[in-house]
């Protein structure tokens, strides 16, 4: 496709919101109901938990009124982009939801042990210390958004009529896995093994940590060859944003599969076989970095694949 493509005017705009934004309004209603509700009873971030709300609006209007000073692909692209963006502000917001419920890492991590006989998270990294597999699932692992984006590009370029039912599908899966995050106060083994002692979990003892995570954020060292690129790399994402929070079901992995059903859809073989080995990297990255157990990533591909029909039948019901 030509570039002046992305700013010829579209000779059909949508008009008013469109279906992933109204799905974002109705995330931010439910979550700030929650939030005061847990106001009346826990100290709260409030300022931040706020600003992100505000901040979200803010751009899902003023993107709309762009577009509809010049509706093309290139702002509806960004109707879509910015709100991928501020996905990094609503991650930490989970956790400031869901420290106010008791943990539950020792009946996930006691799960890991039940169908493994052993601690992967654990183990994997202590195994496999070598340059080669630390940096190459730790790429798997950074190449998240380099996989969304090159997605979502493709969409933009070669299947635009389909463009907003991807974002909706896309978009929609973040909020899903957000929710369950909210509810299930899962925070992983960076944190859980960092809490309870690495001796307790190599022994087999899950603690019962209750409320510990409402205030506590220590985490262990992400482990493998510590002067890799995509090891410091990995330092800084984690660093940006990482709280004791969405553990279960993997998001990362999930997304991962749905940015795959989603290449797949588009019948794109060439795209989806370039992003499947950067997949499989971040599927076995996720555990390797301690991020979260290896049933969080299990569960991951099958509550993405989950999310992909699900939304894609609501997106094509709400036509």
């Amino acid at each position: 496709m030509d570039l002046r493509q992305l700013f010829a005017r579209d000779e059909q705009p949508r008009q008013g919101f469109l279906a992933f934004e109204w799905l974002i309004m109705a995330y931010v209603v439910f979550t700030s109901l929650l939030m005061l509700y847990y106001s009346f009873s826990h100290e709260l971030h409030m300022a931040s938990m706020v600003s992100v709300r505000l901040q979200t609006l803010a751009a899902l209007f003023l993107l709309k009124w762009i577009y509809t000073l010049k509706p093309c692909r290139f702002t509806m692209f960004l109707r879509a982009l910015a709100q991928l963006m501020l996905l990094g502000l609503w991650y930490p917001d989970t956790y400031e939801l869901n420290r106010m419920l008791p943990n539950l890492d020792h009946v996930f991590a006691q799960c890991e042990q039940t169908v493994f006989s052993c601690q992967p998270a654990l183990l994997f990294a202590q195994q496999f210390p070598q340059p080669l597999v630390s940096e190459l699932v730790k790429l798997g692992y950074e190449s998240y958004y380099v996989v969304m984006l090159a997605v979502m590009l493709y969409y933009l370029f070669k299947r635009f009529d389909d463009f907003e039912r991807m974002a909706f599908i896309l978009l929609g899966s973040f909020f899903l896995f957000y929710l369950v995050f909210i509810f299930l106060p899962v925070v992983g083994p960076q944190f859980y093994y960092c809490a309870v002692g690495v001796d307790q979990i190599a022994q087999g003892v899950f603690p019962n940590v209750g409320h510990y995570f409402e205030n506590n954020t220590d985490c262990l060292p992400i482990p493998g060859w510590q002067d890799g690129l995509f090891h410091q790399l990995t330092i800084i994402s984690h660093n940006a944003g990482e709280r004791p929070t969405a553990a279960f079901p993997s998001s990362h992995v999930g997304v991962t599969t749905i940015l795959l059903w989603l290449a797949w859809q588009a019948r794109s073989r060439w795209l989806f076989f370039s992003l499947l080995p950067l997949a499989v990297l971040m599927f076995f990255g996720t555990f390797y970095i301690l991020a979260h157990y290896a049933i969080d990533a299990i569960a991951g591909v099958f509550f993405g694949t989950f999310y992909y029909f699900l939304l894609r039948f609501i997106y094509k019901k709400s036509r």
